[in-house]
Formats: C-alpha cells, structure tokens, sequence
C-alpha cells in the first residue's frame, strides 16, 4: 500500500452451500483477510481471471474451494488456472474425496480438506499456505 502498510491476503472462497460458505467467508474476514465470494465454479473463474486482467486490482493470494459445484468443479477450475501459467495457492473442500480425487489435487498443487473439518484446521491451513 502506498503508507507503506500491507495489504490483507485476498481469498476467494468457492462453494455452493451457502451456509458451508457463509461459516468460511466470516471465519476468514475475523482472521483479517479480504475475503470475495463466488457460488459456483463459473463464478470462481470470473472473480479470479477478471483480477488477473485488472493491473490495479491486487492479485487474489488463495483460492478455497468446493470441488463439487454448479457450472465447474473446483478441480477444473484448478486445471485451467495451471493451464494459464497461474500459481495462484488453492486448498479444496469435498465430501467425497476418495483416493483419484485426492491424487489430482495434489498433481495440481492443491491441498485438499475432506468435509466435515474443523473450521480451526482450516483457518491453520490458510495462514500456512499464505506464508509459505
């Protein structure tokens, strides 16, 4: 910033249950980041590219993720941003994370939460993740 203080860590957050989103989107704004909100995977991809293609935006630092969503699915979403060059960090939610699932996200650089999860553990993965 320009007074010489840091920016807060943006993150969108990815998910279809809104409840689901909603527990995550104010755990991680009370943890002091900037958090956007996208309902699908459809949505995640705009949020995301329309910041890469704003040079005054500041860039989003994480993704968190639903893997099973309306319009893309989080690993999709994962695909194309590698595809693009893009290194963007991504931590993935799913109920349903059988070993396949599990081996794709981390070809892809993402580290997965099997749902439920502690909402703790979570919060530890992303200041984990944004320090690294």
């Amino acid at each position: 910033m320009a007074d010489g203080t840091q920016r807060p860590a943006r993150i969108v957050v990815a998910e279809d249950d809104s409840e689901m989103r909603r527990l995550v989107v104010e755990a991680l704004r009370k943890d002091g980041y900037e958090v956007i909100e996208a309902s699908d995977g459809g949505r995640l991809l705009v949020e995301v590219v329309s910041h890469a293609h704003r040079p005054e935006a500041p860039p989003v630092d994480l993704i968190v993720s639903d893997i099973r969503m309306p319009a893309a699915s989080g690993l999709d979403v994962v695909l194309a941003l590698r595809e693009a060059q893009c290194a963007t960090k991504v931590i993935l939610m799913t109920a349903f994370g059988d070993d396949e699932t599990r081996a794709r996200a981390e070809a892809l650089g993402a580290r997965l939460f099997d749902k439920p999860f502690e909402l703790r553990e979570l919060r530890k993965a992303v200041r984990a993740m944004l320090a690294a």
